[in-house]
């Protein structure tokens, strides 16, 4: 029932929905995901309700912990070849988000790449993250904050930033304009080749841990 008013709107369900579905399927309870995500339970209850919207990244997490890919959460836009043309390229949202993307990446066997457009709107603010690989951003209109490991920064158009995912980072566009920018990284969005990694229950936890053997009394060896 839940699911079927999520699609009213938008002819296919809304993302908390599909997480939900997903989790529920798979048997997952929010404290497991959670864990399996690296993302707080009162967090995930939010989107689950579709109360907050992911960014691609942290959705990425939650496909990983899910066991599933990314096209399970959105229909990304399939790249046919290795050419994008300004003003061709399809753009695309998450639901109940205000910010737009255009994939710029192309999938073939062993890319490690993805890349988007990113335009966002004034007064939006993210989620603070982290996750395995490295991001670079790239600001090519407009001006945003970045925070990294505590830090904050405000990055102009021509400005850029490398940094391993594994930092606590987050950012948001403190200005009346929007702001345009270029994000590349090697986190897996919505890479077909990638394969998820299995979801964890409870039931399963420690259920492949080896067991470790007590070493035997050097006067008890033969």
């Amino acid at each position: 029932m839940a699911e079927a008013l999520a699609t009213r709107e938008t002819g296919h369900p809304k993302v908390g929905a599909l997480i939900r579905a997903r989790r529920r399927q798979q048997q997952l309870t929010l404290v497991a995901l959670g864990e399996a995500a690296q993302l707080s339970v009162g967090y995930l209850s939010q989107v689950e309700r579709d109360h907050a919207t992911p960014s691609l990244g942290t959705l990425a997490q939650i496909a990983r912990a899910l066991g599933v890919s990314m096209d399970y959460f959105v229909a990304a836009p399939a790249a046919q070849n290795a050419l994008t043309r300004a003003g061709e390229r399809n753009r695309f949202s998450l639901d109940g988000s205000s910010i737009l993307y255009e994939r710029l990446g192309a999938d073939f066997p062993g890319n490690q790449l993805s890349s988007f457009l990113m335009i966002v709107p004034p007064g939006y603010r993210s989620e603070t993250v982290a996750h395995e690989g490295e991001e670079i951003l790239y600001v090519l209109e407009g001006s945003i904050t970045q925070r990294l490991d505590g830090e904050e920064m405000v990055m102009e158009a021509g400005d850029s930033l490398h940094f391993r995912g594994n930092r606590p980072h987050s950012w948001s566009n403190h200005t009346a304009l929007p702001a345009r920018l270029l994000w590349t990284g090697t986190l897996a969005l919505f890479r077909s080749t990638a394969r998820p990694r299995p979801a964890i229950t409870k039931a399963k936890a420690g259920a492949n841990k080896p067991v470790r053997k007590k070493p035997i009394p050097k006067e008890k060896r033969p």
